[in-house]
């Protein structure tokens, strides 16, 4: 009988401090980060055996650092402050309206922020996210009316395996009967076909602008710019050999695009099939294709969009490819380069030899570098301009 008492009372007992466990936990206050208010935003994380905490990321101050491209402006760490329960924080002045990605560095050590959903990859790399609301950031947040983005396979014989692409369709396009535009966009180094729509806004931007009348209903077509990939890397399918100092190779992905995605997309999509309703644009790598696939095949496109690109090395021919297109004829040829990017010298050599060709077009110049920041406003500045 004494057994049975005491096996009860070890119940209740253990039962007793489970609810008190339950109760502390349930009128704990919720950890709130990034917690924006209209001057301040603070971030928190509970790590109460850590001895540094520290934030990094696109609103802290930036160094001036050597890199492989030039001296480059990087953001630098700002530390934290523990309270007597482990909580550590910062109160920082609100950053001015962007999309900004961070993580804090915990003994050394980068980790996300644990109680923020808003997060993006950047290739291999996961980061937190601070979106700051504000006019320039407006139609980077969710429309009232949204399309689709379909993760799409299809066969490229070009680079020789199934393939995949992200293919925005407008609001409307699934019982409109109409036939749209496209705008192929581009991708940069280290990035893929989820670049433009994860880190780019892109569905989020053509959805505002097409819902507010500012730009004409399109198809986006968002391809894997890394011939070596069937996909991105989170996909864990197996990568193919690839020289890429294969002269043979050189332009294996944009004609890939010309023979195979190009074709894929007019045939699967209700699509306005002639050059007058193609464009064509990419940063950085995406850039530099945007540039071959206008040179090599002269007319094709009728809206050629360069954006962090330009003109590299010896090409002793690029009076002759500029030529060419200018014969084939275009609608609009818009650059567009940071005045403190590494690669502004090469987008003024494109401009120079633009001009010097006699080739209509434009320059668009803003202010910062090679950065995620800039190529969103190119794409909002841009689209409203295709197709009309």
């Amino acid at each position: 009988m004494k057994k049975i008492l005491l096996f009860i009372f070890c119940l209740a007992f253990i039962a007793g401090t489970q609810a008190q466990e339950l109760s502390n936990f349930m009128n704990q206050k919720p950890i709130v980060s990034p917690e924006i208010g209209s001057k301040e935003v603070t971030f928190r994380l509970m790590a109460p055996n850590a001895d540094t905490v520290k934030i990094n990321g696109g609103f802290t101050p930036t160094v001036k650092m050597k890199t492989s491209f030039g001296t480059m402006d990087v953001p630098s760490s700002v530390n934290l402050k523990k309270d007597e329960k482990g909580l550590w924080s910062i109160t920082l002045p609100l950053p001015e309206p962007e999309l900004y990605t961070y993580s804090f560095i915990v003994d050394g050590v980068a980790v996300n922020d644990p109680v923020n959903i808003f997060m993006q990859r950047d290739g291999t790399r996961y980061l937190s996210v601070l979106l700051v609301p504000g006019k320039k950031t407006e139609n980077y947040l969710e429309a009232k009316q949204r399309g689709n983005l379909q993760q799409v396979w299809y066969d490229s014989p070009t680079i020789g395996f199934n393939r995949r692409m992200f293919v925005y369709t407008p609001y409307g396009y699934e019982t409109s009967g109409k036939s749209y535009p496209v705008l192929y966009l581009l991708h940069g180094a280290g990035g893929d076909e989820d670049a433009w729509s994860t880190m780019g806004r892109a569905r989020q931007i053509l959805d505002n602008l097409i819902e507010k009348g500012q730009a004409v209903p399109m198809i986006c077509v968002m391809p894997n710019g890394n011939p070596n990939q069937m996909a991105a890397k989170t996909t864990m399918l197996t990568e193919s050999e690839f020289d890429f100092r294969d002269p043979s190779k050189q332009n294996l992905y944009i004609n890939s695009i010309a023979k195979d995605i190009v074709p894929y997309i007019e045939k699967n999509y209700r699509v306005i099939a002639d050059p007058d309703h193609r464009a064509i644009s990419g940063l950085s790598m995406g850039g530099g294709h945007t540039i071959a696939l206008a040179n090599e095949y002269p007319g094709m496109f009728q809206y050629i969009c360069p954006l962090s690109m330009g003109l590299w090395g010896e090409q002793p021919d690029i009076d002759a490819k500029l030529q060419g297109l200018k014969k084939a004829g275009y609608k609009m040829y818009w650059l567009a380069c940071g005045n403190t990017d590494f690669v502004y010298d090469s987008a003024k050599k494109l401009d120079a030899k633009l001009t010097e060709n006699g080739l209509k077009h434009t320059f668009f110049v803003t202010e910062g570098g090679h950065t995620w920041a800039n190529w969103r406003v190119y794409l909002n500045t841009m689209a409203p301009q295709l197709f009309r």
